[in-house]
């Protein structure tokens, strides 16, 4: 019986650690491998370019961030309080990173969504679906919140679900840009003033 292999899933970890500090450009092949532990041969036997390989990245880090989204929406609640809990993940993480490293590091999906808005067609094509599907989870709650007579019902649809979305990565790119989690402090008030909640 062979030897299972772990080369691809280390590739994706060592570049999602990578593209965590040093963002998508400054980043190559050959860095991945050395920090993964991998063959450059092995590397293109995985992933036919840093593209696909950086789609399977952001694939990874939304399957982590979806499983918490969904556990914390799904949870026995009232409507408001699950989304302050899902809006609460992100800062976590955020928090964490600055303890490992000192740095805000950001979101992976928002820092590659700002430094590849004009080229990487796949990934960005990627990026635009997972925020399509935030979106709809926070458009459900944001539903539920009103029937609940929590917000006004004109607080409900993709406009102010995408604003919630947008309140979410605006600040945390501004923590990052100034390096303070205390940037995040404000998300929730803010995103309830957003919603006119009761």
């Amino acid at each position: 019986m062979g030897r299972t292999s772990t080369a691809r899933e280390r590739l994706v970890e060592a570049t999602g650690e990578l593209m965590g500090s040093r963002g998508y450009a400054a980043l190559g092949v050959a860095e991945i491998c050395a920090r993964a532990e991998v063959k450059k041969g092995s590397f293109y036997y995985f992933f036919e370019s840093k593209q696909a390989l950086t789609v399977e990245v952001v694939n990874a880090y939304w399957d982590a961030q979806r499983a918490r989204w969904t556990a914390a929406l799904s949870a026995d609640a009232p409507a408001l309080d699950r989304l302050r809990d899902v809006l609460a993940g992100p800062a976590a993480v955020q928090r964490s990173a600055k303890e490992g490293s000192g740095n805000v590091v950001g979101c992976l999906l928002g820092n590659l969504a700002l430094e590849l808005s004009t080229q990487e067609p796949d990934v960005r094509a990627r990026l635009d679906g997972i925020f399509d599907e935030q979106t709809a989870l926070i458009e459900g709650v944001l539903a539920e919140a009103a029937a609940e007579g929590a917000i006004p019902a004109d607080r409900t649809g993709t406009g102010p679900a995408r604003a919630v979305i947008a309140q979410l990565e605006g600040l945390v790119l501004l923590a990052k840009l100034k390096n303070d989690l205390a940037v995040l402090d404000g998300l929730w008030p803010q995103v309830r003033m957003l919603l006119g909640a009761v």
